[in-house]
Formats: structure tokens, C-alpha cells, sequence
């Protein structure tokens, strides 16, 4: 498990707002005739965990990256913390920490140069820098592996070095797209832990995952097929009466998408 402070419990560093931290009010993206994400509206809660979840190509990555101000949206609009991600782009940018599916680590840099790198980029210094190195590197349990090269760790510490290094700058939404995908079940479970713990801290995160035993830890899940949400809800609320998330999903979406003739998750 994560190291934790005294007690059991650490004080809450993440500044909470009263109403959603991210609004998205319908919400599109359009590449030609291509509809990426169509007309997609909801709202985020601040200090929960909301899942993005649903078939290959639904629009997931799309609508993460205009969450994060990567991309724009070409109609809508999303706030966070009260800021349009388009008009605000810089000062929301304080506000996220974004951690893509392919996350952009240095291979040959050590994890510890790596960790300075990023905060070197955001500015921290002196007694600060040293405590966020250690809480950061200390919960993810990388601190004894800080003289090893990024590029000859595993899948999964890549993962959770990737993470540490979103979170120097201890931002109030963290944005994941699939950040669990194709790493080993031992070290998906070391990651949601410290999910929990992140949250238990106060943050709140905004997760698109390929397993759906990972939407059971969420708070909310959104269900996308072919660029619109067809529900949200708690997962269970979503199960309903089926045996599982899976089951229930695949229905969900065959009820919307009657010419589907098989959906898989978790390719």
C-alpha cells in the first residue's frame, strides 16, 4: 500500500470548490465529416474518481484531450473550475495534470532525473521540491529504484513514474487516458491504490480505462459508443440486474446500436 502520514491520513492539499469542477455542455468534435464526439454534456464532482469507459473508436481519447486543453472543441464548450479550457487554455493548465496513453518519459534520463525534470518545468524549489520528490516518489514505492534508467523499468513503474511526475505541481483534476492498459494485474492494483489515495487526499481524477473491474473502483462512470454517451451513472446503477459491467454495457449498447453485431472491451 502507499505510505501515509500520521495516522493514518494526510491534510488535504487540494483546494475544494463548491459545484462540479469540470462542466462539459454539448460538447463536439468534428474532423471533416467525422463526428469524433457528438453533443456530449456532463459534470464532475470534485473529490471523486469518474470513469470514461465504452467500445474502441467511441470518442474517449478525443473528449479527454479537449478535458485537457490539447485540443479544442468545435462546438460546446467545457469549463474547469470555472475557466473555458479554450478561452483560459494557460490558466487552466495550473489546474490539470494530464497523463496521455503514451506519456512522454525520458528513456535514458534516471527516475530521479526524470522527477526533476518536471519540476524543474513547474517551478518548485528548495524545501518544497524536496518534499514533494519524497511524498512522490515515496507512495509509489520508485524512491529505491530513483538511480535506475526510466527506459529499463517495467511496464508498470513506468506507469507510476509517469504519475508521479503529473502530480509535482499537486494539480485539483487529473486527467488519465487509459493508464493501465496493457500493464501486469499486480501493478494495476499498486495504481489504483494510489488513485484512492489521491483522492482520499481530495483530488479529483477523470479516468478512460480498458478493464471494467477498474470502473467497479470509480465513483461515476460514462458510457461512450460511437462518439455520444449513452448513460451515466454509479456502477451500480449500470450493472442493474446483470451479473456484471460487462454484461450490462454490451447491452446498453446493442439497445442503442441495434446494427452491432459484437462489441469487445479491453482490447
Amino acid at each position: 500500500m502507499p505510505g501515509s502520514a500520521d495516522n493514518g491520513r494526510r491534510p488535504e492539499i487540494y483546494s475544494a470548490r463548491v459545484g462540479p469542477i469540470l462542466i462539459a455542455d454539448k460538447v463536439c468534435k468534428q474532423y471533416g465529416e467525422l463526428k469524433a464526439v457528438a453533443e456530449t454534456s456532463f459534470q464532475i464532482r470534485p473529490g471523486s474518481i469518474v470513469g470514461l469507459v465504452g467500445s474502441d473508436g467511441a470518442g474517449k481519447t478525443t473528449l479527454l484531450r479537449m478535458c485537457a486543453t490539447m485540443i479544442a472543441p468545435t462546438g460546446g464548450s467545457i469549463h474547469i473550475g470555472g475557466l473555458n479550457v479554450v478561452a483560459r487554455r494557460e490558466a487552466v493548465k495550473d489546474l490539470i495534470g494530464y497523463m496521455p496513453q503514451r506519456f512522454g518519459l525520458y528513456q535514458d534520463l534516471t527516475v530521479d532525473e526524470n522527477l526533476d525534470f518536471f519540476l524543474d518545468i513547474f517551478g518548485i524549489v528548495g524545501a518544497e521540491r524536496e518534499k514533494r520528490r519524497r511524498r512522490y516518489l515515496g507512495f509509489s514505492n520508485l524512491m529505491p529504484f530513483v538511480d535506475r534508467r526510466a527506459g529499463d523499468l517495467s511496464g508498470g513503474m513506468k506507469q507510476k513514474l509517469g504519475l508521479a511526475c503529473v502530480l509535482v505541481h499537486q494539480p485539483r483534476l487529473l486527467i488519465l487516458d487509459e493508464p493501465t492498459n496493457g500493464v501486469d494485474p499486480v501493478s494495476r492494483a499498486e495504481f489504483w491504490e494510489i488513485l484512492a489515495e489521491m483522492k482520499q487526499d481530495g483530488m479529483t481524477i477523470f479516468v478512460s480505462t480498458a478493464y471494467l473491474d477498474e470502473g467497479e473502483k470509480c465513483d461515476r462512470l460514462i458510457l461512450m459508443h460511437a462518439s455520444r454517451v449513452l448513460a451515466e451513472a454509479t456502477p451500480a446503477e449500470l450493472r442493474g440486474g446483470f451479473s456484471d459491467l460487462e454484461q450490462a454495457m454490451i447491452a446498453c449498447i446493442r439497445k442503442n446500436d441495434p446494427s452491432l453485431v459484437e462489441d469487445r472491451f479491453g482490447v
